[in-house]
């Protein structure tokens, strides 16, 4: 049984699931981020609209049911104040301490019963020399919680998804139960450099709706997410744009042949579709991610591009998981032995 915390629309967490993990409970602060996740998922609403920092063993008890005592836990804490693409960072940006929420958390969880193993993930930026001194301070915090802690910055194009995007996993197994062993990167995937292009996501999809305000899901081609804004800038239809120019930030266009460049979307910053004809759809944004078909997000066009654009994508989440589930595997037998 796992705790999800910081969950978004459920990338890391269907990861997870693939690999026959169970989430018990998980949380986020955004309400169409946790209709997503409940969305997609049947029995039981175990997605909960509730800020991370105000949670506790007791609330997750009474949240529960009963004692709630996870084997692990995951979870990626709001990254934005650690990208590289911010420009505007502030010493006391809130979202700094978050990573320190989920090693309380952790922590006090593990003192009431072993928690096995935390995954967290974050962006490549918490690594930089602005935020490093950040980095080791939520280590040394994971560390006192009572893990072993190791770290290692993953692309998500090397584990069967259409798309560069690295991201940081820090991942902790816990000390008592599994001694000195430290978790290490999954092998990256042998598939081809064909089967993880934009063509083999994108290729042959009908055309998307386009965006008005009575919008109806229900009639949309293909997908209730296969929706975007109708093209209005000539570069659209001058011959302005060329498949694979990435130079200009708000047009920057994807190729067919080569995976896409990382799905993170500001405002009115859709890239563009290798047709040069459009920006692309969150359902297209979906698949470059690796979501699977009968994936659906709810909510605004822009809530779902917010959604897409801040997921971990599900085939990088389950090669963690693997890696994670296998490497636990082991050590319990040896331990047994």
């Amino acid at each position: 049984m796992l705790l999800s915390l910081f969950c978004g629309a459920g990338g890391l967490d269907l990861g997870f699931e693939r690999a026959e993990f169970e989430v018990g409970l998980a949380f986020d602060k955004k309400a169409d981020s946790v209709r997503s996740y409940n969305h997609n998922r049947s029995g039981s609403v175990y997605g909960h609209q509730m800020d991370v920092g105000e949670l506790t063993p007791d609330v997750l008890d009474e949240m529960w049911s009963g004692e709630f005592t996870p084997e692990g836990v995951i979870g990626g804490p709001p990254c934005q104040s650690f990208s590289q693409a911010n420009r505007s960072i502030s010493d006391d940006d809130p979202r700094h301490h978050l990573p320190l929420v989920y090693a309380r958390l952790l922590g006090r969880l593990n003192e009431r019963k072993p928690v096995k193993f935390f995954v967290m993930e974050n962006v490549k930026g918490l690594r930089s020399g602005m935020h490093s001194h950040r980095l080791a301070l939520f280590k040394k915090a994971l560390s006192d919680a009572g893990f072993n802690v190791s770290e290692e910055l993953l692309n998500a194009v090397d584990y069967d998804t259409p798309q560069n995007r690295e991201r940081l996993f820090i991942v902790g197994l816990n000390k008592t139960l599994f001694g000195s062993a430290v978790w290490q990167k999954p092998a990256a995937s042998a598939k081809s450099a064909e089967a993880r292009s934009v063509k083999s996501a994108l290729d042959g999809l009908p055309e998307p709706a386009h965006f008005t305000k009575n919008a109806d899901p229900e009639t949309f081609p293909h997908h209730r997410n296969h929706w975007c804004m109708a093209p209005k800038s000539p570069r659209f239809s001058n011959g302005g744009l060329r498949p694979g120019e990435s130079s200009h930030r708000s047009f920057k266009t994807l190729a067919w042949d080569r995976p896409s460049i990382t799905v993170a979307y500001g405002h009115r910053e859709v890239h563009v579709h290798p047709g040069c004809h459009r920006r692309l759809s969150v359902y297209e944004a979906m698949r470059l991610q690796g979501f699977p078909h009968e994936y659906e997000l709810l909510g605004s066009l822009s809530s779902q591009i917010d959604q897409v654009s801040e997921a971990v994508p599900p085939p990088l989440a389950f090669a963690v998981a693997k890696s994670v589930a296998s490497l636990i595997e082991t050590l319990e037998k040896r331990v047994a032995a």
